[in-house]
């Protein structure tokens, strides 16, 4: 497996370079392997004759038709692989992403079954046509584990741990392969900043941390969620896995609640990242030393089209035209005290002030009516002041109607986790909207 540096190749952003203006981009930028959402021909084609290693994704919403018959895994790989492969240097397919999540939209329990189906049929496929260096797996997120710290308590959830993730587990074992994780450290120290050390999140390795079950001692957060998942492992019987990081980073802007995404912090996880995973000898994780951990940083691009909190439209090594969002060397070689000097993050500290959601300014006001509608029908408590003759009824604005109606929304559901976004028509201010209320183009 290589241990170059990987990196996300998503492309939910408005006005991004072309496929081919990006692979220039990553070539420059000396990355070693690329992660893909899917198996896009045109991507696949371009990357053909390069030294990049790449790892394609067979959607959801493709695993259970894969999975009812191996016919259908068949047709995949004749039509989604065999035109690229092995020119192009694909490395891993993986089936799915967040298959097991705890949160996941639709037919949970139809994917549980499918999963490994579609695995073994894709990798059967490719055995018949004498392709044996590929491996065949699937991404998880953290939240397949229902306890993780400290990491020797880790385990699997009750759903999944009896059922499935042997199943998966299994299959991994037998045909020698690696098991795709999701790991964000900024998701756990962001969820409880007042316990969990930012410098330790940060992989700063200025403070250590040791696990009462193993003894073992930890410098980071990374590593701590890397070998949670390693010990729910061997607790189902499996002791030769190999874990990769499909997707991992620090977000480099958020909404004004969102503490720590900011572009000092952005650089200073990812650097420390690169220098850790390029270190030679390779120090792997306290539990798994020395050995390869593939990893691909979130992401290349900030993508404007994602939904969700402001953060989730802030991953980006680069900006959507291409310029750096920060400076970054991802061989590794480059020394920190080489790299100009960062802006000062200003918000580590959670946000004491008040909040509110209005709608964003660069949205187009056809766009209001419907998502107006939608608020007031999911709760039309919310939009009763509203109505004529109520209290918030003037002025006659769809603007002014949609941000009372966002924040009031909001508010309201905001401990539920409601986020201010509404299909990115939003964002959250410091100034009450209703201060404007009587002159709605004074927003």
């Amino acid at each position: 497996m290589s241990g170059k540096i990987g990196i996300n190749y998503g492309r939910e952003g408005d006005n991004l370079p072309s496929p081919y203006e990006s692979i220039q981009i990553m070539t420059s930028m000396k990355v070693g392997q690329i992660k893909l959402n899917d198996s896009d021909p045109e991507i696949l084609t371009l990357l053909s004759g390069t030294k990049i290693h790449v790892a394609v994704t067979v959607p959801n919403d493709d695993i259970v038709r894969i999975g009812s018959n191996e016919t259908y895994a068949e047709q995949w790989v004749r039509n989604s692989f065999i035109p690229h492969y092995p020119n192009t240097m694909i490395r891993f397919v993986l089936v799915g992403n967040g298959v097991l999540n705890s949160d996941l939209d639709g037919d949970r329990m139809a994917l549980y079954d499918s999963l490994l189906p579609a695995m073994r049929g894709i990798k059967n496929s490719l055995n018949a046509h004498g392709i044996r260096n590929v491996k065949v797996t699937t991404t998880l997120a953290m939240d397949v584990l229902q306890t993780s710290f400290p990491p020797s308590n880790g385990t699997f959830r009750s759903d999944i741990s009896g059922t499935v993730m042997p199943r998966v587990l299994k299959f991994l074992n037998g045909t020698k392969s690696v098991l795709f994780l999701d790991v964000y450290p900024y998701f756990a120290w962001s969820a409880n900043p007042t316990n969990i050390s930012l410098d330790f999140a940060l992989l700063r390795g200025n403070l250590t941390q040791t696990d009462p079950g193993s003894g073992l001692v930890y410098t980071n957060l990374l590593d701590q969620m890397l070998d949670s998942v390693t010990f729910a492992i061997e607790k189902l019987g499996f002791h030769n896995i190999r874990l990769a990081i499909s997707g991992t980073g620090w977000p480099s802007a958020g909404d004004i609640d969102q503490i720590g995404a900011n572009i000092y912090n952005a650089a200073t996880y990812n650097r420390n990242l690169v220098r850790k995973m390029t270190l030679k000898p390779l120090p792997g994780t306290p539990k798994s030393p020395g050995v390869i951990v593939p990893t691909f940083i979130s992401s290349l691009y900030d993508e404007s089209r994602k939904i969700g909190p402001e953060t989730e439209r802030h991953w980006g090594l680069l900006h959507a035209n291409g310029t750096p969002v920060y400076e970054i060397d991802l061989t590794g070689s480059r020394n920190m005290s080489d790299y100009s000097p960062l802006p000062l993050a200003e918000n580590n500290q959670p946000y004491k002030g008040k909040v509110w959601c209005e709608v964003a300014p660069w949205v187009n006001e056809v766009s209001l009516p419907s998502a107006l509608s939608s608020v007031c029908s999911t709760d039309n408590q919310t939009c009763a002041p509203l109505a004529p003759g109520g209290e918030c009824y003037e002025p006659v604005s769809v603007v002014w109607h949609a941000s009372y109606a966002f924040s009031s929304y909001w508010a309201k559901y905001r401990s539920q986790g409601a986020i201010c976004s509404f299909n990115g028509l939003a964002r959250e201010t410091t100034v009450d909207p209703s201060k404007f209320s009587m002159n709605s183009d004074q927003r």
